[in-house]
């Protein structure tokens, strides 16, 4: 077996390792949250967006696992929502000109998610039409 064969291994293994803490410490970070919630008898709009953040953490270590990579959007969409969350939780004790900035922050990441999606579909047609040019060679 190469060395370069080996720290590929360990790379990969390394990886899922790792992905698999996130999993695992996402999936403990929610239970806390929900004991929290149930204790207090109270649910706020911030509660909602942290367990959606949640869901979305665990999204993301399922997509890994399902296609061997992250989509960039899913990033995004959690840090539009970590931004939402922090203005909702903020909103009361922050001036206006930092709601605006974050607002602004939100605006670009969602520009962002979109201009990605536009790129994964351009992808997708490219691929299409190979797919079509070498059936028609065959």
């Amino acid at each position: 077996m190469s060395e370069q064969n080996l720290w590929q291994k360990f790379i990969w293994f390394s990886e899922r390792a790792i992905l698999m803490i996130i999993a695992i410490a996402t999936l403990f970070a929610t239970g806390i949250e929900l004991v929290r919630m149930i204790s207090s008898q109270t649910v706020n709009l911030s509660d909602l967006f942290l367990l959606f953040i949640y869901a979305e953490v665990l999204g993301m270590v399922g997509a890994f696992y399902i296609n061997n990579r992250i989509p960039v959007t899913l990033p995004i969409i959690i840090a539009m929502t970590a931004l939402t969350r922090m203005i909702i939780l903020q909103s009361k004790d922050l001036d206006s000109i930092n709601i605006i900035y974050e607002a602004s922050g939100i605006l670009i990441l969602a520009a962002s998610a979109y201009i990605m999606s536009l790129k994964d579909e351009i992808s997708l047609e490219k691929l299409k039409i190979r797919k079509s040019i070498d059936e028609d060679l065959s």
